[in-house]
């Protein structure tokens, strides 16, 4: 019973995958992934993400999915107040027994300009674009259709599929636009809001030069906050909303962040440990809380460390035991000469 689940859920992320693209659990640790206008987003000279993410290995073992990106960033002040971005992100994916690969990097640009506020605080609006190119691969090898099954248990690779594929790889561009708003009220008190609009063009998917299958459009919304409830702790909730062809998913819960060296070093020295849950919509109908999400995160000056996993909560479960995927997420920020003040939010 387990090899069936199994097989079926191999069957099912091949004929989905060309449909959704990544996701982290740990968004707020990958800005440029979730939105172009969160490019140069920071309070400080330059930024490094790194993130990667393990998933459904207790099902698909040494194939199981394997997603990693690159970013940086970095921001240049424009007069008085205002601020230019410009940033790089590169990211791969590899998923399931047929190498379904996906490779793309791309070149992303912002401007925060400032609507009110002071030295101490302030709100801004931020606007962001992105494109690039992008590659695409499968090992049609390593695929198995019905038409190869006699049904007794035997297989026969060499038997004809009956598929028709002309092209195990190809390229295509891919272009993105978002928008933020932001509310510093102090150096530990925050507001943001945001979305982006991913795929605006459409590329064609088919792995049949005379088909058509074009990329779904990915709409993002997205808010969070921090807001201290004492000189040594706080809250640092988040939501993420996903729209993409039939396919939606929420991400939302909260860390609580913890002040070290007795909140003298607030601004450089935390840990944050939190609880968050992600919610999807099911392949057939209705809605189901897909994991629960434990993170953690450690700040100490420029650099901040982030590791999560996810318990599944879903039907899949009896596959996987339990069993999601973990996570890893490294920062490193370059400050050095900057201008002083408040400027965004501790992304």
């Amino acid at each position: 019973m387990r090899l069936i689940q199994t097989f079926c859920f191999v069957i099912f992320c091949v004929l989905g995958l060309q449909a959704q693209d990544i996701h982290f659990s740990q968004f707020y640790m990958s800005p440029l992934n979730l939105n172009p206008a969160m490019t140069g987003v920071m309070n400080c000279n330059s930024r490094i993400a790194i993130n990667y993410r393990s998933q459904w290995a207790s099902i698909l073992g040494n194939t199981a999915f394997q997603t990693y990106s690159v970013s940086y960033d970095q921001r240049v002040a424009v007069g008085r107040n205002d601020f230019f971005g410009i940033g790089g992100t590169f990211w791969g994916d590899k998923a399931g027994q047929a190498d379904f690969a996906t490779t793309t990097g791309k070149i992303s640009l912002s401007y925060s300009k400032k609507m009110g506020g002071s030295r101490k605080y302030g709100n801004y609006l931020v606007a962001g674009v992105e494109g690039g190119a992008a590659q695409r691969s499968l090992n049609f090898l390593a695929l198995r259709w019905g038409t190869q099954h006699d049904g007794t248990g035997g297989f026969d690779p060499s038997a004809v599929s009956g598929e028709n594929f002309n092209r195990d790889q190809f390229l295509f561009a891919d272009l993105a636009a978002g928008l933020l708003w932001f509310m510093v009220f102090d150096d530990h008190n925050s507001l943001y809001l945001g979305g982006s609009f991913h795929h605006l063009n459409r590329a064609n998917q088919s792995f049949d030069d005379a088909g058509e299958e074009l990329l779904y459009s990915r709409y993002t919304g997205h808010a969070g906050g921090e807001f201290m409830l004492g000189q040594r702790f706080g809250l640092v909730p988040g939501i993420i909303i996903m729209s993409q062809g039939p396919s939606f998913q929420v991400n939302a819960g909260t860390n609580v962040k913890f002040l070290l060296d007795g909140g003298r070093n607030r601004s450089t020295q935390s840990f944050q440990v939190g609880l968050w849950s992600r919610i999807s919509n099911r392949y057939d109908s209705g809605v189901l809380t897909d994991a629960l999400i434990l993170s953690t995160r450690f700040d100490y000056e420029q650099f901040a460390l982030g590791f999560s996993y996810d318990l599944n909560t879903s039907s899949l479960s009896t596959a996987t035991d339990g069993n999601g995927g973990f996570e890893l997420s490294l920062q490193y920020k370059i400050c050095g000469g900057q201008r002083k003040g408040v400027y965004c939010p501790q992304f």
